[in-house]
C-alpha cells in the first residue's frame, strides 16, 4: 500500500511541474517571450567573436536577437551565460535598453538599475523584483548557440 501511495504522489508531483526558466522570468510582463536562435552565427573563429575565447569577456549581439539585443558572457571553462539587454524591471522604452561595462549591465533610465551579467542578479540599489532574462546557451566546438524557445 505504501508503494502505491508513493507512486501516486510521484505522478502528482511530476504532473504539477511546468516548464519555466529557473529565475521565474516567464511571468515578467515587461519583456515579451520571443523565439530566436543564433544558429551558427556566433563562431569564435571569427574576429567579431574571439573575445569569447578568453575568460571574463563578453560580446553583444544586435537587437534582431532578443528584444533589445543579447549579451553573451564567458566566465571561463565551459561557463557561458546569455541575457536580454532590456531592463526587466521597466516597461520597454528607449531608456530601458541596458549598456554593458565590465560585468555590469546598466539601465539608462533615471533610476540606473544595474545587473551582473554572469548571473543576471540585481545590483545594490536596483529597484524591482526581476533578474535579467536568461537565454539558453549551447556550445559545440567553436560555435556558441544562443536561443529562446
Amino acid at each position: 500500500m505504501n508503494r502505491i501511495l508513493s507512486i501516486i504522489l510521484l505522478v502528482f508531483l511530476v504532473m504539477s511541474c511546468n516548464k519555466s526558466d529557473d529565475d521565474g522570468n516567464n511571468n515578467n510582463q515587461n519583456i515579451p517571450n520571443i523565439t530566436f536562435d543564433t544558429g551558427n552565427l556566433v563562431n569564435t573563429d571569427l574576429p567579431l567573436y574571439t573575445d569569447l575565447l578568453f575568460a571574463n569577456n563578453f560580446v553583444i549581439l544586435p537587437d534582431n536577437y532578443g528584444v533589445n539585443g543579447v549579451v553573451i558572457f564567458y566566465a571561463g571553462g565551459t561557463n557561458y551565460s546569455a541575457f536580454e539587454l532590456s531592463d526587466p524591471n521597466h516597461p520597454l522604452r528607449t531608456c530601458s535598453t541596458l549598456s554593458v561595462e565590465g560585468v555590469i549591465a546598466t539601465c539608462n533610465c533615471d533610476d540606473g538599475n544595474s545587473y551582473e551579467i554572469l548571473s543576471g542578479n540585481l545590483q545594490s540599489g536596483t529597484t524591482g523584483n526581476y533578474t535579467l532574462k536568461r537565454y539558453f546557451v549551447e556550445v559545440n566546438g567553436n560555435i556558441i548557440r544562443v536561443y529562446n524557445n
